[in-house]
């Protein structure tokens, strides 16, 4: 995943429609703070769930591959008077980390790891990360909405300050696609806008491959859901998540 330069100062936007409440509540409702203190955010972004985590009890690390994205998070947690220390490092190479009680990778951000290898490599690291009883949160997309409706592009936004227009396409790899995103941000000095684009490529696999991944790296137990709600996926869900338990 190459770093997302100017593409932190607009992420918030592309995030908007993502409850990030529900994922902390999702989180807490099996691993609460009381008794899985440490959390560690891999693919942390812009820090949003970071500070939700932390001001719900937790004790949390950040790691992202993106030193841009670690920038506005450090900022944002000092805003809020939040001391979480954030560290620039990708997922399947994670180290330094050590009897952790929780690890989430949330919003996706494992459907940037494009081959079989970094998906098991990761999990791999997690699993030596993460204390006996530890438990992994993260979700994907499912292949529904990678093969459906993501194809369904071009999806357009405009608030008067950022606009942008996003295309989609198949990639050659199974249940992989490109993103390619041109955005246009006011500069308020000027009254112009300025345009930069952004590709991201991600891939998702069936979950049944998720899940033997996890259990071949040593998790005992695996559960999943779909769409932020307390049941089995089905055809047509669009976010799968998964938690193992070490």
């Amino acid at each position: 995943m190459n770093s997302y330069g100017r593409f932190a100062e607009v992420y918030d936007v592309l995030m908007q429609d993502i409850p990030y409440e529900k994922y902390v509540e999702w989180v807490a409702m099996f691993a609460p703070s009381s008794k899985y203190p440490a959390l560690l955010d891999v693919g942390c972004g812009t820090g949003t769930l970071s500070i939700l985590f932390q001001q719900a009890g937790y004790k949390v690390s950040g790691i992202d591959l993106s030193d841009s994205m670690l920038a506005v998070a450090q900022q944002r947690a000092q805003e809020a008077g939040l001391a979480i220390p954030f560290y620039q490092m990708s997922m399947e190479e994670l180290e330094g980390f050590s009897d952790i009680d929780v690890i989430v990778i949330p919003i996706d951000s494992i459907n940037y790891l494009q081959e079989e290898h970094q998906v098991k490599e990761t999990f791999k690291r997690i699993f030596a990360s993460l204390r006996p009883g530890g438990q992994l949160f993260f979700d994907i997309h499912s292949i529904y909405k990678m093969n459906e409706i993501f194809l369904e592009s071009p999806f357009t936004y405009d608030d008067g300050e950022i606009v942008y227009i996003w295309f989609t396409e198949k990639r050659e790899a199974p249940h992989s696609v490109q993103h390619d995103i041109t955005f246009f941000v006011l500069d308020d000095s000027t009254g112009l806008y300025e345009r930069f684009d952004e590709q991201h490529v991600q891939r998702t696999f069936p979950v049944e491959m998720y899940e033997a991944w996890l259990k071949e790296a040593g998790f005992d137990e695996v559960f999943i859901t779909a769409d932020w709600e307390n049941k089995a996926p089905c055809e047509t869900s669009e976010r799968i998540f998964i938690r193992a338990v070490k």
